[in-house]
């Protein structure tokens, strides 16, 4: 074989190659992967979480104070000048070095059942903000699968867009080596390419709509908007029969699945029990207490007998006129200092007992806390309420528009297809010169508003299943 030949084929397989790696570099998402991108990436879904693990902190430390408090103190420090030696509590003028060091434990026996309450308060509060996340996810779904409808709405409408002027594109060249000849109408021409122009503007209405919806959606994904990425299209999007549940069975099921509603019913179950938690401030409190002791005094000594001095007191005895000097047999002793370990030994002390602190008057501090608690659990009684009347009139809108896609959607493929015959019809009379260029261009203009209108009833009906699907927990 020719050496130039074979040269020539390797390099088409190259290119060949070569152009199919490039584009396999486009990425390439369908509606399931940027919803699992937007719940791993997305910020507010994660300050969510962070507020779940708030919760869940909480949770945590109201439940440990179930257990005993154990407090340890040690303190060493430097007394100058007057001061009471901790040792012996005297009076002394001198600089002196102390330490002691307690052990403090204490028990809760009975507080009116506050921490068992506070602890069902800080569950119910756990449970809710687990459901809130759900709840974000949720709504974080039903957000990405809006903004990917409206991209897959807007590719629809660029296609629209370019077919019709594609169609202009046609007949103005037609139209104008017609009018070079010297033949038909010169208005016809300048009528078609006012047309065509119109048409080109419309590119650029739809491809920037196009563009905003793709920064919409990688806004909620949070990815770099520079990437050059292919939405895929969704199959089976507009169904043949009708939407199969009715507004209240919708309602009925969100009631049960969404976890908005389970979130808000825990909101109340943890206010209920607040409301029980500040109650128990009516109560007695009964505490176990117990102290370990000891300390420690640079000044303290011990003292050693060294044997015994008869000594003269200073005082004297007459007798016979004769003074006699009193004496007393005097104990000698040597003094050293006590180690730090053995006064701690020494001075060890224990303290144990039993506390009851009595409400008797506190300025209604449990009063006002009781009220507080109650006015919480009533607001999130009404926030619950209001949450359902919210969502049973969003699902009976989106049911009503719903319906009217979906009967638009039908109605309209008729219309386009009355609109097709008569746009061809009016297209080869308009050739053959039989009719003129208004006709043409209102039969033209009544096909691509039909087509339009089709492609929006069509991506609104899908929207407003998915948003059914949505309120049924789907």
């Amino acid at each position: 074989m020719n050496k130039k030949i074979i040269i020539l084929i390797g390099f088409c397989l190259f290119l060949n190659v070569f152009t199919y790696a490039q584009n396999d570099q486009r990425i390439v998402y369908n509606l399931n992967d940027c919803i699992s991108i937007a719940i791993e990436n997305n910020l507010d879904l994660k300050s969510s979480v962070l507020k779940a693990e708030s919760s869940e902190i909480n949770f945590k430390q109201v439940r440990n104070e179930l257990y005993p408090n154990l407090n340890a103190n040690y303190n060493l420090g430097l007394n100058n000048g007057r001061n009471i030696d901790p040792f012996t509590n005297d009076v002394v003028n001198e600089q002196l070095t102390f330490s002691n060091l307690n052990l403090n434990l204490g028990i809760t026996v009975f507080n009116g059942f506050r921490l068992m309450n506070s602890i069902k308060q800080s569950k119910f509060n756990l449970q809710a903000s687990e459901m809130e996340i759900e709840e974000a996810e949720q709504d974080l779904i039903i957000e990405v699968t809006f903004r990917y409808i409206q991209i897959l709405n807007g590719k629809d409408l660029l296609v629209l867009a370019k077919s019709r002027l594609e169609t202009s594109k046609g007949q103005l060249n037609r139209l104008k080596a017609r009018y070079n000849e010297g033949y038909g109408n010169p208005a016809d021409y300048t009528d078609m390419l006012g047309q065509y122009t119109t048409d080109k503007i419309g590119i650029i209405n739809a491809s920037n709509t196009l563009k905003e919806a793709v920064l919409n959606l990688l806004k909620l994904l949070s990815i770099d908007p520079e990437e050059e990425i292919i939405f895929e299209d969704v199959e089976g999007l507009i169904e043949t029969d009708k939407y199969s549940y009715s507004a209240n069975q919708v309602f009925n099921d969100a009631l049960q699945n969404l976890a908005t509603f389970k979130a808000k019913r825990l909101r109340i179950d943890a206010a209920d029990s607040g409301v029980k938690a500040a109650k128990s401030h009516y109560f007695p409190k009964i505490s176990l207490f117990g102290q370990l002791n000891t300390n420690y005094s640079s000044v303290a000594q011990e003292f050693t007998e060294a044997g015994r001095v008869i000594s003269e007191t200073g005082d004297f005895v007459t007798i016979n006129n004769q003074d006699f000097p009193v004496l007393t047999n005097e104990t000698l002793f040597d003094t050293n200092s006590i180690a730090y370990g053995d006064q701690f030994n020494n001075n060890f002390n224990s303290v144990f007992g039993v506390s009851v602190r009595i409400p008797l008057f506190n300025g209604l501090n449990a009063q006002n806390r009781v009220a507080l608690q109650k006015i919480q659990l009533q607001e999130s009684s009404i926030d619950l309420q209001n949450t359902k009347l919210l969502f049973k009139q969003s699902i009976k809108e989106a049911y009503i528009k719903m319906e009217s896609a979906f009967n638009r959607h039908h109605i309209l493929l008729d219309q386009v297809n009355a609109y097709e015959q008569s746009f061809h019809t009016n297209e080869i009379r308009f050739n053959n010169g039989v009719s003129n260029i208004v006709e043409y261009l209102i039969s033209k203009n009544n096909l691509d508003t039909a087509k339009l209108n089709l492609s929006k009833a069509k991506y609104e009906y899908i929207l407003r299943v998915r948003v059914l699907d949505y309120y049924r927990g789907i």
